[in-house]
């Protein structure tokens, strides 16, 4: 019985140890140079600007898992575009260098296109940038000048082509009952 009861967790043991082996994780490990100055920030970025974060969508990936995508309602330009609102993208924090952007908050973005948390390229910042709340930002303003005032009036908070998870899984239930009840029906009408 003892013989049989060590055997039994030695193969569990092995099986465990084996299946282990083709689970693979990645994992990522933020380290940052040198900061760079203003001037080489603004150079390296496609887009610099200072706005408030109106929402923060968690987003999920395949290549990098769970990122998210913030939405800003931008109050100057340095760099970039002309549009009032604009999408950044970052990472979750820890170990994949995400900022961690806060609904309500202003900020100044140093932004660049990258494919780091995603398969296509997208608008990134990471803690390794400039970026920071606007209220530590003095000498990045100063050194940035007056900038400008954003001319094209956009809307992206709360994507109205985007579908509510919710909504999908009320719809699914509706139309399981649906199929359920067409299937009973069926099924009592053959027996008559």
């Amino acid at each position: 019985m003892l013989r049989k009861l060590l055997s039994l967790i030695v193969m569990m043991v092995i099986g465990l140890t084996i299946m282990t082996g083709f689970h693979s994780s990645t994992a990522y490990a933020c380290s940052c140079a040198q900061p760079q100055t203003v001037e080489e920030q603004l150079s390296h970025s496609e887009a610099v600007f200072a706005g408030r974060v109106l929402e923060v969508k968690v987003q999920s990936n395949a290549k990098s898992g769970s990122t998210k995508a913030a939405v800003f309602e931008v109050s100057r330009i340095w760099k970039g575009g002309t549009e009032s609102q604009i999408t950044v993208h970052t990472g979750s924090g820890g170990g994949d260098c995400g900022f961690n952007f806060e609904k309500g908050k202003e900020y100044l973005v140093y932004a660049h296109p990258s494919t780091m948390y995603g398969d296509k390229e997208l608008l990134v910042t990471i803690i390794c940038d400039r970026t920071k709340g606007l209220d530590q930002a003095r000498e990045d303003l100063a050194a940035l000048g007056v900038g400008k005032i954003p001319s094209e009036q956009v809307r992206m908070e709360g994507d109205p082509g985007q579908i509510d998870p919710t909504i999908w899984i009320a719809l699914t239930g509706v139309v399981v009952i649906g199929i359920t009840g067409a299937t009973i029906l069926i099924v009592r009408r053959k027996m008559r």
